[in-house]
């Protein structure tokens, strides 16, 4: 038989099944794949009411890690102002130089200088003395009528003593001075009543300006008005909070000063345990920060709500606007832990975002990579040979993450009064550490 009459060989068939088992169809396959469908989803049902409980309780948590976190800013202000002598200071410092309280002092101070000048006792006075002097009587007679011009000269003149006196650089500096030395009296004024230089007294928080009136004197004398030295020893108040509520707001930081060492704690502990308790626990932490940041925007908000409320609720005649750069003085720190707070929790709910798996987030992530991966890869052909050091990164890459990142959070919260150039600063030290970390990371090094 020639060659061309061997037949073809027979295509390969496929394996034939043991015996006792057939092999899947299309048909079957389909059935299987429902079957394992339905099973995954009986799964899910039966561990749902438990994620169902686990969200719930995260999200409460949460909510109240953020009302915690609004306290915990308030109390730590309030701790500040009555317990930090230097604090306290630098908040009622700058008043001294405001043109407000400035003008309102000095109408304070006028007034009290006044009461005690007799403008009828000098008119007469001058009468007497012109009789002597020989003045005829019609000229004497038209002295008695100069009251009204000698009262309000007087006036000015006591008004531009007293302005040279408070807008002087020694005032200033009296004013300071005299607030640290009185340090203790705010701290009862607060919380209690005092009987120095500050009292708490007919829900006011006033202030002695007698000194100044004696300096006025001295001023007035010096200038050759010699009514002046029979000016007493006056002792006048120069009100810095007054209203209704005085009592109630005591209260209030009698409360917050007693908790104010432990709710940023107990706020920080409580978010931890709503993320820790999530299903998602990167989401639960973009929520608990953004929550942080909401409460910080509330609080913002009623700040400048009380300002207004507060204004509007003074007795009349009160000089508004000295009111007004007081609160504003007072809230000053108050408003700068509010941003730096809500800066960083943004900075936090962005970091946790950015370890995501979203598009924006892995397109971050690469870029940078390969960015720095590039700038080792030029720095290795230039000669660059890291060596130890590159396996070591790369081996610990993680753990050199935390530490990092736990490095930062000491830094915060062992700083006294973050403010939010130092949680910007915070987080590009931050950024700057982990772009090193990633370019030392040479596994083939």
């Amino acid at each position: 038989m020639t060659s061309s009459d061997t037949p073809p060989p027979e295509p390969e068939r496929p394996p034939a099944a043991p015996s006792g088992e057939q092999r899947p169809s299309r048909h079957n396959s389909g059935e299987l794949d429902e079957l394992r469908h339905r099973v995954s989803e009986l799964e899910s049902a039966r561990h749902a009411p438990r994620h169902r409980l686990r969200s719930l309780g995260s999200v409460l948590l949460i909510i109240l890690a953020s009302l915690l976190a609004l306290l915990a800013v308030v109390a730590v202000w309030a701790n500040s102002i009555v317990r930090d002598t230097d604090r306290y200071v630098a908040t009622v410092a700058p008043l001294a130089s405001d043109p407000d309280v400035q003008q309102a002092v000095t109408n304070r101070v006028t007034d009290a200088v006044l009461q005690h000048i007799d403008v009828d006792a000098l008119v007469a006075e001058l009468s007497k003395a012109a009789s002597q002097e020989g003045v005829p009587p019609r000229v004497a007679s038209l002295i008695g009528d100069l009251s009204g011009p000698l009262t309000s000269g007087l006036k000015e003149l006591v008004s531009a003593t007293v302005m040279r006196v408070v807008s002087s650089s020694a005032f200033e500096k009296a004013w300071t001075n005299a607030n640290r030395r009185a340090h203790d009296a705010v701290e009862k004024a607060l919380t209690g009543t005092s009987d120095t230089a500050v009292t708490l007294k007919n829900d006011q928080v006033a202030i002695d300006v007698g000194p100044i009136v004696a300096q006025v004197k001295d001023r007035l004398v010096g200038a050759g008005f010699g009514a002046a030295a029979k000016i007493p020893e006056v002792h006048t108040d120069f009100v810095v909070i007054e209203g209704k509520d005085i009592g109630e707001i005591k209260s209030y930081l009698r409360v917050l000063q007693i908790l104010g060492n432990w709710l940023p704690a107990l706020a920080v502990l409580i978010a931890a345990a709503g993320v820790f308790l999530a299903s998602h626990r990167r989401r639960a932490l973009i929520g608990a920060a953004l929550g942080v940041f909401a409460a910080m925007v509330v609080l913002g908000v009623c700040l400048t709500v009380f300002r207004a409320v507060y204004i509007d609720h003074l007795p009349p005649g009160t000089n508004t606007d000295a009111a007004g750069s007081v609160y504003d003085a007072l809230v000053r720190f108050l408003r700068s832990g509010v941003r730096a707070v809500g800066a960083l929790a943004l900075v936090t709910a962005l970091g946790a975002y950015l370890v995501g798996p979203s598009r924006v987030a892995v397109f971050t992530r690469h870029f940078c990579g390969r960015g720095i991966g590039a700038g080792r890869d030029v720095a290795a052909s230039a000669g660059l040979r890291l060596g130890a050091v590159g396996r070591f990164v790369h081996r610990f890459k993680r753990w050199i993450g935390a530490a990092i990142l736990v490095v930062a959070a000491i830094v915060l919260f062992t700083w006294s009064y973050p403010t939010t150039m130092v949680v910007i600063w915070t987080a590009v030290i931050v950024l700057v550490a982990f772009a090193i970390r990633e370019f030392l990371d040479a596994p083939a090094a």
